[in-house]
């Protein structure tokens, strides 16, 4: 496949395959997927199902998910489809699923991210938890060795100190219970040092020293750092920068959403990396995608849900400590 250049990387998508192999030897999870009415998204569902990944069952407007099924030649006969007028109900009514226990995740389909998330998050019956909701950006971006996780450039706009310690600590609860080992995490800013004029330089700090004592745990963090210095040895070395981290990151920590969501798309559009996403700190994870995902990018969002689903069954399996 190429890129947007016509272009095929050497090993673009490889990243992507890795994931998706492995969640096919884990069983497959029961996922409840919400308002699938167009081809994209009900593509996504069904192909995810048909690699082993995941048992869709299927919420949203019956006579409009088989019309699209019929019009793209998608069989959808093998799922359960629960019939709802729209797409608002149809988040409401997922969320009342995953409450009765009839899904391990929670999928978006065509419906609005804002919509999905309100259902989400309602107070008395959303599937909110202690810990802030994140999400996560899981990239495949071909000039870099490993997965590149971003986080958060979708759901929390301008988060506190308190917030952000939870965005990293999803993050790296995910890079760790998916299989991918202790997560080096860069915590980005414009700038290196810590400076009063720029106040997320001292959150970074301040997020650093909180892993010291205990406060975030599992991950090797870094920051403030620059973007070049996260993820270019050369360019830490030239600065003298001496981490664990620097120029090696694995997990970016941006300041805000518009920072976050800027990184991702330029990543996308001009590297041509492909961009899965997971939504954490719900009772169960939640596969958000945009309408415009490749169904490759809808597989590897699938392909880690499916891997944390896993790791959470056994986490429940194992007697205590």
């Amino acid at each position: 496949m190429t890129d947007r250049a016509g272009v095929v990387p050497p090993k673009a998508h490889r990243k992507y395959e890795l994931l998706v192999a492995r969640a096919k030897q884990a069983p497959r999870v029961k996922t409840v997927v919400v308002h699938p009415c167009d081809e994209a998204s009900l593509r996504g569902a069904v192909e995810a199902a048909e690699e082993g990944l995941i048992t869709p069952l299927i919420v949203g407007p019956a006579l409009k998910i088989e019309a699209v099924a019929k019009a793209h030649q998608l069989d959808i006969t093998p799922y359960e489809i629960i019939n709802v007028a729209h797409s608002d109900a149809a988040a409401g009514r997922g969320v009342e699923l995953i409450h009765e226990a009839k899904g391990e995740l929670l999928m978006k389909g065509s419906l609005h991210t804002d919509e999905l998330m309100r259902a989400v998050t309602a107070s008395a019956t959303g599937l909110r938890t202690a810990r802030r909701i994140s999400h996560v950006f899981v990239m495949d971006v071909p000039s870099y060795s490993e997965p590149l996780f971003i986080t958060d450039a979708a759901i929390n706009i301008e988060p506190d100190l308190d917030a952000k310690r939870d965005i990293v600590q999803n993050a790296i609860d995910l890079f760790t219970q998916v299989g991918l080992g202790k997560p080096r995490v860069a915590i980005l800013s414009a700038v290196e040092t810590v400076t009063s004029k720029i106040p997320s330089t001292i959150e970074a700090a301040a997020l650093c020293k909180m892993a010291e004592r205990g406060q975030i745990t599992g991950g090797l963090l870094d920051g403030p750092l620059a973007f070049d210095n996260a993820i270019d040895p050369e360019a830490a070395r030239i600065k003298s920068i001496h981490s664990p981290v620097a120029g090696r990151a694995q997990i970016l920590v941006v300041p805000n959403l518009e920072a976050g969501n800027m990184l991702a798309k330029n990543l996308t559009f001009l590297a041509g990396a492909d961009a899965a996403g997971i939504v954490l700190g719900a009772r169960v994870p939640i596969i958000l995608t945009s309408r415009a995902d490749s169904v490759r990018t809808r597989l590897a969002s699938c392909a880690v849900a499916v891997l944390l689903a896993e790791a959470r069954r056994r986490m429940v399996a194992m007697p205590d400590a």
